[in-house]
């Protein structure tokens, strides 16, 4: 996904922002999504820490699947404000790299070799499966993987020996989407990387 001179197309940058949140249309609760664009900046720019959030691009998708840039960013990330789509509030920012992890994903390409993403949800997401990259909504007897703040590692698959691939436990780092091309660490964290640098060391 480069709004900012990456090779992307506009569309798998938008579709991947809306996708990797939840496909969660089917989910309950509407929650009170961000409507004007200074709104939808600020709200973007909570998905990651403020030193990537000042520097990212950050772009909107209207209800037909337009997307317009609401920032011109000169940093690595691009960020896109809360799905009103999905369950929650989930924005997100991810690195050039990720973007290219998400558009073989959508494309159900193979994703780009030695190019690890990193990508933030620092107010958290839902996803309709923690093994099915392409699940629309929960299994059968299951339920929407809920998580609060992350950050994913994309794009490392054959590094991911000894993590769990269940979400049972969302307080520590899992793998989502094990056994496929497309399988991701998900690290929860229990607060944002601004708060815990703006914590007084102690003496």
């Amino acid at each position: 996904m480069n709004l900012f001179k990456m090779t992307l197309p506009l569309f798998a940058t938008v579709l991947t922002f809306a996708s990797l949140g939840a496909f969660a249309q089917s989910h309950s609760a509407a929650h009170m999504a961000p409507k004007t664009d200074g709104e939808m900046i600020a709200n973007a720019m909570s998905a990651a820490p403020r030193a990537v959030a000042e520097t990212a691009t950050i772009i909107a998708m209207n209800e037909k699947g337009e997307a317009r840039t609401l920032r011109q960013g000169t940093g690595n990330f691009t960020c896109m404000p809360d799905n009103p789509m999905t369950p929650g509030n989930d924005p997100m920012c991810l690195d050039k790299n990720a973007m290219e992890w998400a558009k073989a994903w959508i494309e159900h390409k193979e994703p780009p070799k030695g190019q690890i993403g990193l990508a933030y949800m620092l107010a958290g997401g839902s996803d309709a499966s923690n093994n099915d990259p392409y699940a629309t909504a929960p299994p059968p007897g299951h339920t929407w993987v809920d998580t609060g703040p992350h950050v994913m590692i994309l794009n490392a698959v054959d590094l991911l020996q000894g993590y769990p691939t269940t979400a049972e436990n969302a307080r520590a780092p899992y793998v989502m989407w094990g056994g496929t091309p497309y399988a991701h660490i998900m690290m929860p964290v229990s607060e944002s990387i601004e708060q815990a640098a703006e914590t007084p060391a102690k003496p």
